[in-house]
């Protein structure tokens, strides 16, 4: 039987996306680096293509974009790292003198309504200070273990670190060849169906993460201005780090918030920190699930979060890291093939019955 263009098409690339996840999955640790410098080039290509408008020489632009996202890994990493370093020592002194204040507080009010809870508040406290009472030498002493027990992992990681810029830096520098190498493989008759759909994938993609990066930079701006306003402690790390955070939907929401929380109680009163962090991850989450998302993201693209949610978790569990990596860009290609097949579906005969 003599198959149409159309369905060679969706022949061939049934037959790439079954190679590509079986590759995944038997060779996930080999091609990881490969699949975060394609993932970044991907993203970052655009960046290149605008210095080299400025005038820029590729190699140049390449370097350039390189840098300022090692500065910006770096940035973020020196966010939380002050976030850890004050509060967990902080934590570890007053975190059973806030366990007494629960019990003298929790316990008449429980017990006006009748309810009466068996706890042993002592072995709570002696938990508690057991589970925060590792020292920064101890911690240290640990992680060395680790590495000297598990080796070949450290140095695996060690070796992805190095890897990956220089992977990133070729693929940068060769993308679009890359690109157009991709489309000689491509016969000439299904040219214009590739073209099309690869164009509207990456519109798909390129919109959710355009809009989505422009949410999280209002989002770290907002929580780090609102939480200073009520004179939290760390307001700006913990702010940017919730607004990063939201590009992983409700989860990140949730991190920001717990964050804010425990710096809040170890900061102020009770109540206050209780009124803080309610007005202001309250508001901030009305902010952006009425007012950013829909007008900066946009549900016409189809990438609503519980897909990014599903994405990121079934890849994750099929590929491990490399597919949460991948995740994103596979479900802006699947949501780009489901559109197309429900759209011929509906101009069937088979739905219109004539």
């Amino acid at each position: 039987m003599q198959l149409t263009p159309t369905q060679q098409l969706t022949f061939g690339w049934s037959a790439l996306a079954a190679l590509l996840a079986l590759a995944l999955w038997l060779l996930g640790p080999v091609l990881m680096p490969f699949v975060v410098g394609a993932v970044l080039a991907y993203a970052l290509h655009p960046l290149v293509q605008r210095l080299r408008a400025w005038g820029l020489p590729l190699v140049l632009a390449v370097l350039l974009t390189e840098v300022l996202l090692i500065c910006l890994i770096v940035a973020l990493v020196m966010l939380v790292v002050p976030i850890l370093a004050h509060e967990l020592p902080r934590m570890r002194a007053e975190l059973p003198g806030l366990i007494d204040a629960l019990r003298q507080r929790l316990t008449p009010w429980l017990a006006q309504w009748g309810v009466n809870i068996p706890l042993d508040w002592a072995a709570l406290r002696q938990m508690a200070a057991e589970a925060l009472n590792l020292s920064l030498q101890d911690g240290l002493a640990q992680a060395l273990a680790s590495l000297r027990i598990g080796g070949s992992v450290a140095l695996a990681v060690l070796g992805n670190l190095v890897l990956i810029p220089v992977v990133l830096f070729y693929l940068l520098l060769d993308w679009q060849r890359f690109v157009r190498h991709i489309e000689t493989l491509v016969p000439l008759p299904l040219r214009g169906d590739y073209d099309s759909f690869v164009q509207e994938a990456d519109a798909v993609l390129g919109q959710y993460l355009r809009g989505q990066f422009s949410v999280m930079a209002v989002l770290a701006l907002y929580y780090s201005l609102a939480l200073a306003a009520f004179g939290l402690d760390l307001a700006v790390p913990i702010g940017v780090f919730t607004g990063l955070a939201m590009f992983v939907p409700y989860l990140g929401f949730g991190l920001g918030l717990l964050l804010a929380a425990l710096a809040a109680i170890l900061s102020m009163p009770v109540g206050e920190a209780v009124l803080c962090v309610a007005v202001v991850y309250g508001f901030g989450q009305l902010l952006e699930s009425f007012f950013l998302t829909p007008r900066l993201v946009g549900e016409r693209i189809g990438l609503n979060p519980l897909m990014v949610i599903f994405a990121l978790l079934t890849f994750g569990q099929l590929f491990g890291f490399v597919g949460v990596l991948v995740a994103l860009p596979l479900a802006a290609v699947l949501l780009v093939g489901v559109r197309r097949l429900r759209a011929r579906y509906q101009a069937s005969r088979l739905y219109t019955g004539h």
